[in-house]
């Protein structure tokens, strides 16, 4: 009998331990699950967030890239500078010019009495721009002014762009019917008049193209330098030296014989006329 109480406690006991197991297992499993899961999800999620961030990053580098090549800015320069020797420093400027693949384009030098002055034009490449205007200036005893200006021409330049893309495409239209469908000389006189019109116009719009390129590819840097010089006194009064009268006699009594001559020739007349008279009264008279 007690056998069998121990046996049936057992059991009661048994049962006791493994409801209380199963109700622990049956609320705790559900938070070990969402805790795994958002393990998991944040270890997803951080990649994830790493890839895109990734890919933006490339993603805006390509825009940056692609803004950058459509963005068409003019930028121009000009300062005046007052330097030691206006001839050194224009050399210096003109290496320094070379050196950062530019050229001088335009040159006008000025000399006189309390100045010398020196102007040019130097074209750069728009990227080495702030680099050439800074070298130059910083050999300056002193800088008067430095300006910097932009003119935004993008919007012209994708205008001209796609009305030559259309223009082109008109070309190729009016060429396939001129090789085509032009049956009679009146049409293909028309076709061809087209087709010169057209040309015209798209070569207008690449020499505008072209040079609205070049303006953006270099950058003009306006140079005004100048060098200030002391006046020398002029002597208060002049005195000619021997030599000096000497030359100045020889010259007076020169141009008196040749006045004379000329005079001879202007009054030959009058002299032909004195002697007539002469040799009349002296001879003819008597």
């Amino acid at each position: 009998m007690k056998t069998n109480k121990i046996s049936g406690i057992k059991r009661i006991v048994l049962s006791s331990m493994i409801l209380i197991g199963f109700s622990c297992s049956k609320g705790q499993p559900h938070n070990y699950k969402s805790e795994n899961i958002a393990l998991e999800e944040t270890g997803e999620t951080a990649l994830l967030n790493s890839f895109e961030t990734e890919g933006d990053l490339k993603l805006n580098n390509e825009k940056k890239k692609s803004f950058d090549n459509q963005v068409k800015i003019i930028k121009n320069g000009n300062c005046r500078l007052k330097v030691k020797n206006v001839e050194e420093a224009t050399s210096l400027a003109k290496k320094i010019a070379s050196k950062y693949k530019g050229y001088i384009s335009d040159e006008r030098f000025t000399n006189t009495n309390y100045t010398k002055e020196n102007r040019f034009t130097i074209r750069v490449p728009q990227d080495l721009f702030d680099t050439v205007l800074d070298s130059i200036c910083s050999f300056a005893e002193f800088v008067d002014h430095k300006n910097i200006s932009t003119i935004d021409v993008t919007e012209e330049y994708m205008d001209i762009s796609s009305r030559l893309k259309t223009k082109f495409e008109v070309k190729e239209r009016y060429e396939t019917i001129l090789r085509t469908k032009a049956k009679t000389v009146e049409d293909i006189l028309k076709a061809e008049e087209k087709l010169s019109q057209l040309q015209e116009e798209i070569e207008s719009a690449q020499g505008r193209l072209k040079y609205l390129s070049n303006r953006v590819s270099y950058s003009t840097i306006q140079v005004d330098m100048y060098q200030t010089i002391i006046p020398k006194e002029e002597p208060v009064g002049y005195k000619p030296g021997f030599l000096d009268k000497a030359e100045e006699g020889l010259s007076f009594g020169w141009s008196v014989i040749e006045n004379l001559t000329l005079l001879l020739f202007y009054i030959w007349p009058l002299l032909i006329l004195g002697v007539a008279i002469f040799v009349y009264f002296k001879w003819i008279r008597k």
